[in-house]
């Protein structure tokens, strides 16, 4: 279907005359978004509808996540409908740049790599025609927005993303349901967002459940004149949904994730129950026959016992409706740490959602009965990643290492008990949002060679290898010139820092973790700096080093890091010594609309996690997508992009995770600080007095080189991979000065990432999970 993009102009026109009484050239773009939104929304709400209609009566499968990280939706859902640059044209006619939309917030439900994932998913679900449909929660602050201060410290405050209102979303109220807990009763109030498919008249949901009181106001406290008991369970209610991932560091923190975790659950299933006897009536018996439900990681693991207690009220017994529970879920397990992998003590649980606790501890009777080896419940905690191993048709891993790990360690006793249950399904990312839209320019030059079909066919990229020649190379550096200058205006105006956009921009962006191990990078920064001023590599291509990330507000190791590399920072950048070869900036607030700039801009990305730690990584595929070489473990999807574009191709270092096994117990980073002068310097910065130091400074050098009570001394191994680490850094920096051979490397990593497509993703989540198959329209 086309749209008429003069009637959306026009309806956009009339939106901002009724709601705000200006004109289209007068609007704020806050106004502009939220009449733009609007007239998109009438504009597609037919075809949304048919898209509902047709696929009453198919298998259709659902996605349970806690997190969403949509980020700007105007820009992807424009370009989606094919009219992105129509409108852009038509607005310029009449004096309005749609880039002042730059301005718009991210809606940032989400944390990381998580919620982008399934934000992939559900755009490429969309654009193959499958029917797959989301469910979440509608956090009224998301992830928090982050500020550094004059000492480098992370300020947190709260993201206020609906303040200006949220066009790209319908109140569905007649959906409400209600959602009992043990100490009261609230409503999940569902609001639905458009999954715009690409080159498809297919629109999928995604629902998102806001919480609310069953009444708002006790009118006779209030009529009492005591306010705060009037206004108590509006408050009690609203809490639940009011934050993305509260603090639960104390026991009314752990109630609040339980009841977010239970009401997406119970909302989500009772959704779904209501739609089964819309179309088949109400023999819930054949439920697993028309529905698919994947968990994304244990946060929505308590939906099985929920379903089965559902399908009890139907009248059905327990065997029946554990039968049907273990034909219907699917889990996805995106971590191996111990701490992302949730339990639940059960007197905890008992405080919050009582008929659950009765139902998870008869699956573990049942378990037991028939495994006694296995358990879901020990030592009087609910061990949610089991559960769901045990009650549901498959579980799979994201990279092919990791689901190897899955089998040989995390999952090992299951695996061998339920060998048919385990799958990988290698992450992807959707090239929509992370080719097409961040990278026009790339785009174009993609487009000239292999057809416009390759937004659609990823494959078709390979189709570049044999094109690869001076000319191309050539074309592509003067992409990534043009895109580190956009870059560079970028960080000038949000950070205040002048970058040049002839040096190797070197990134690392994600999630501040210490197995992400940031801090290796910042101290092979101050090591680089040490010896640039020693005059000790006369060679070094100037290089700017990128940090992006966000700290959990209570991990105070993780926001020490960012404190340490922000200080270096402020070294590195006023030494008029170096000021021609290095330079250092962690921006502020990074997002997704944010990793759009600065992925495209990239030369060198950072994916140095120990082996053996991080999962899959889909940053690692945006950035070999839009021509970065990696530097980076054998770790996640590197190994599976090092294996696409060649090793020769990336720059890989480190141990291996057998390496690391078979070194645990005897390793001694004390050892290693000693031996390596360059290494002694970096990590002495932490302590000396070198930048300023303080107690969490303090805390990180002991932790490297003593160990704490919960963890050895360099527990993620960052002494063991520095050296090796060091010698690929340099040598990427090496390499770059040949620009022809380096842009060779580049074009091989962008002609090798069909692979890494969220598209062929969930072409195999739907074929050998979920069972489902494309809506012809």
């Amino acid at each position: 279907m086309s749209y008429n993009c003069l009637n959306i102009l026009k309806w956009t026109e009339a939106q901002l005359k009724y709601t705000y009484d200006v004109s289209l050239q007068e609007a704020t773009p806050q106004e502009l978004h939220e009449a733009l939104g609007e007239a998109v929304m009438m504009a597609i709400s037919d075809n949304w509808n048919r898209s509902k209609r047709t696929r009453m009566h198919e298998r259709k499968a659902y996605y349970f996540s806690a997190e969403y990280l949509i980020g700007r939706l105007v820009y992807s859902n424009l370009y989606n409908l094919g009219i992105l640059d129509d409108m852009k044209k038509l607005f310029a006619e009449r004096g309005v740049d749609l880039a002042i939309l730059e301005d718009v917030e991210d809606a940032a439900l989400g944390n990381g790599g998580l919620g982008r994932l399934a934000a992939c998913f559900l755009d490429s679900a969309a654009t193959c025609n499958l029917p797959l449909s989301g469910y979440g929660l509608r956090y009224r602050f998301g992830l928090f927005k982050q500020k550094f201060d004059a000492e480098g410290n992370q300020c947190e405050a709260a993201d206020d993303w609906t303040k200006y209102g949220d066009p790209w979303s319908y109140r569905r109220y007649n959906h409400t349901v209600k959602v009992h807990f043990a100490d009261h009763d609230v409503l999940a109030v569902p609001y639905d967002v458009p999954v715009i498919g690409y080159g498809t008249d297919n629109i999928n949901t995604l629902r998102l459940w806001q919480c609310e009181a069953v009444e708002e106001l006790d009118f006779n406290a209030f009529n009492d004149q005591d306010y705060l008991r009037a206004l108590a369970q509006k408050n009690k209610a609203e809490d639940i949904t009011r934050v993305l991932y509260p603090n639960d560091s104390t026991w009314e923190g752990k109630r609040l994730r339980i009841k977010q975790q239970y009401l997406l659950s119970s909302a989500s299933l009772q959704d779904m129950i209501r739609v089964y006897k819309n179309a088949h009536g109400n023999d819930m018996t054949h439920f697993a026959d028309f529905y698919a439900v994947q968990l994304n990681d244990t946060h929505p693991a308590m939906s099985i016992p929920e379903l089965i207690r559902l399908l009890m009220l139907e009248g059905m017994d327990f065997e029946q409706s554990f039968d049907i529970a273990q034909k219907t879920f699917s889990y996805t397990n995106h971590t191996v740490m111990g701490e992302a992998l949730e339990k639940w003590n059960l007197d905890l649980l008992r405080s919050v959602v009582p008929e659950i606790v009765d139902i998870i501890c008869r699956i573990d009777a049942k378990l037991k009965s028939e495994h006694p080896n296995l358990f879901i419940i020990r030592d009087n905690t609910a061990h949610m990643a089991n559960l769901s191993v045990y009650v549901g048709s498959y579980v799979n891993g994201v990279a092919e290492i990791h689901s190897q790990i899955l089998k040989d360690d995390c999952f090992k006793e299951w695996y061998q008990v339920f060998p048919e249950r385990f799958q990988n399904k290698t992450n992807g990312v959707t090239p929509r949002r992370w080719i097409g839209l961040c990278n026009p320019e790339l785009s174009r030059m993609i487009h000239y060679r292999v057809g416009s079909d390759f937004m659609k066919d990823l494959d078709r990229l390979a189709k570049l290898k044999p094109m690869i020649d001076d000319d191309m190379v050539h074309q592509f550096n003067t992409i990534k010139r043009q895109k580190k200058e956009q870059l560079c205006a970028i960080i000038a105006k949000k950070e205040g820092i002048q970058l040049n956009p002839d040096f190797v921009f070197d990134v690392q962006v994600k999630r501040l973790h210490e197995y992400k191990r940031q801090l290796m990078n910042a101290l092979s920064i101050v090591d680089i700096y040490f010896r640039l001023k020693d005059g000790e590599l006369p060679y070094f291509q100037p290089t700017a080093f990128i940090f992006g990330a966000k700290s959990a507000p209570g991990y105070a190791r993780a926001k020490a890091i960012i404190r340490y590399i922000n200080r270096i920072a402020k070294m590195i950048n006023n030494d008029p010594a170096v000021s021609d070869k290095l330079k250092v900036v962690f921006v502020q607030n990074y997002n997704c609309s944010y990793a759009e700039h600065i992925i495209p801009a990239a030369d060198i990305s950072e994916q140095i996690s120990p082996a053996g730690t991080e999962a899959s990584g889909t940053g690692n595929m945006k950035l070999m997508l839009n021509g970065a070489v990696t530097l980076g473990t054998m770790d996640g999807a590197n190994v599976e992009i090092t294996k696409e574009a060649g090793i020769e191709n990336e720059y890989i270092f480190g141990a291996t995770v057998d390496q690391i096994n078979s070194c645990r117990d005897t390793y001694c980073s004390r050892d290693i600080y000693n031996s390596n002068r360059y290494l002694h310097r970096a990590i002495d910065t932490l302590v000396d007095g070198t930048v300023p130091t303080d107690d969490d400074q303090r805390e990180l050098y002991h932790a490297l080189l003593d160990g704490a009570s919960w963890h050895r001394p360099d527990h993620y191994f960052v002494l063991l991979d520095y050296a090796s680490y060091m010698d690929a850094k340099l040598q990427a920096n090496h390499d770059y000065s040949n620009r022809l051979e380096f842009g060779r490397k580049c074009l091989m990593n962008i002609a090798s990432g069909a692979k890494f497509s969220s598209d062929r993703t969930i072409r195999q989540y739907a074929d050998e999970i979920w069972h489902i198959k494309p809506t012809q329209y």
